[in-house]
């Protein structure tokens, strides 16, 4: 189960889907970077965002999701939203939703992290830059970290040595955004940076792997291996 929240930014109303574990906590927390697929609806319309914040929310983790697509108009195209993201206005929504989650009764503060796949781990990866407040990132095939986005923006990969938190990678080797070389470039970024890291690649799978709605790109095996991986690597930090 989950709330909803709406919260201005820059007058700009953005949605931001509540996940609670059952109990009184104090709860680690998770900021869940949404993935594009359905960039042009609301996040409750996307049963892989439901199931991640109830994944981790049975794991013993509150989390939310803010709807990072909230600046543009519903009806407008994916492509349209992609093409003119801004990582100046993403910050700022990473920030209000780290705000509404550390605000929670049941959340430790001094314990949250963020996790995101395919737009949502590029996302992960900018707000660790950009937040020290994070314990611990997660980054599942996160395409764009080579790219800026918006007027001025640097790569989020050129931001490696702002990170503060340890980080987690995870991938799939026949993907092609990331490609494998653009993970070893992220490998080095964070090596040079000093940043302590762990990446992990599958063998068999592309970009997208866990998602279940996508016959095409899911991988069952793969997608277990991972969730139980990166469940490991959150309990060393957060609990």
């Amino acid at each position: 189960m989950h709330t909803k929240e709406t919260v201005d930014i820059d007058g700009s109303p953005m949605e931001v889907l509540v996940f609670q574990p059952e109990g009184d906590g104090p709860f680690p927390g998770l900021v869940v970077c949404q993935h594009i697929p359905l960039a042009h609806s609301g996040l409750e319309k996307d049963p892989f965002v439901l199931d991640v914040g109830e994944r981790l929310a049975a794991a013993g983790y509150a989390s939310v999701t803010p709807f990072v697509f909230h600046w543009w108009p519903t009806n407008e195209s994916i492509e349209v939203k992609r093409d003119g993201f801004r990582d100046d206005n993403a910050v700022k929504d990473m920030a209000a939703a780290f705000d509404i989650l550390a605000g929670l009764d049941s959340v430790d503060d001094s314990r949250i992290g963020i996790i995101g796949h395919c737009w949502g781990g590029r996302l992960a990866w900018l707000g660790a830059c950009h937040d020290p407040r994070y314990k611990a990132a997660v980054v599942l095939y996160g395409g764009r970290i080579k790219t800026a986005m918006g007027a001025g923006a640097p790569p989020p990969i050129s931001l490696a040595d702002r990170i503060t938190c340890p980080m987690m990678g995870i991938f799939g080797n026949d993907d092609q955004n990331p490609s494998p070389d653009d993970v070893a470039d992220l490998d080095a970024a964070l090596n040079a940076a000093g940043v302590e890291h762990s990446f992990h690649g599958y063998d068999g799978a592309g970009h997208g792997f866990q998602d279940f709605n996508n016959p095409e790109r899911y991988r069952e095996a793969q997608t277990k291996d991972a969730w139980e991986k990166l469940l490991a690597f959150l309990d060393s930090h957060l609990k």
